[in-house]
């Protein structure tokens, strides 16, 4: 009999911790809400709520730096037979700011080809700071022959890029994956001396 009640009062505290887990679960959102606010963790939520006799506004993005002005120009290398550039040529655009252009790229060849971009950027500091949401250069694509395309680079510029950086520019290089890549261009040979 000692067993069969030993077995009863263990039950009994299984059912009791169970029951408590159950509760903690349960309060652990308005507990959450209570130490985020406190802590001022949960800042972006402020703004989602109804404040009585208050704005329903929502703030302004204190993260763009409208103080500052920063033109970034666009440029397309194309490393083989298709077409490859920018929609526009520049934009200007505030440190903090999401901005979206978008790329245009057509295969002319009469064959399916696959291809990817790498980007680089002028001056080089401004790589550190040039951070990129979206773009195209994170993927190799597979066109068909005529096939057309248009890609956005979704970007934000981070307001720590130094004050005397006004001009980044973004340049794509576009080659073909799995076939020969073309070498770069070079400067005309000098001129050999005559004996």
């Amino acid at each position: 009999m000692s067993i069969r009640r030993e077995n009863l009062r263990m039950v009994g505290k299984l059912v009791v911790v169970a029951a408590g887990m159950f509760a903690f679960g349960y309060a652990l959102v308005p507990i959450y809400q209570k130490v985020c606010d406190a802590l001022g963790i949960n800042i972006l939520a402020i703004g989602e709520r109804q404040v009585p006799g208050g704005s329903t506004a929502l703030p302004s993005n204190t993260q763009v730096d409208t103080s500052r002005t920063i033109t970034v120009e666009f440029d397309a290398n194309a490393r083989g037979p298709w077409e490859f550039r920018p929609a526009q040529r520049s934009v200007q655009v505030h440190p903090g700011q999401l901005t979206t252009v978008m790329y245009e790229f057509q295969n002319v060849q009469n064959r399916r080809m696959a291809a990817q971009a790498i980007p680089s950027y002028a001056p080089r500091q401004s790589a550190a700071h040039f951070n990129k949401l979206e773009c195209f250069c994170f993927n190799q694509y597979t066109l068909e022959p005529g096939e057309k395309k248009q890609w956005p680079v979704a970007f934000v510029i981070d307001p720590r890029l130094p004050k005397d950086v006004t001009t980044i520019t973004l340049s794509y290089t576009f080659f073909e994956v799995g076939a020969p890549v073309p070498s770069a261009p070079s400067a005309a040979a000098p001129a050999q001396p005559r004996s």
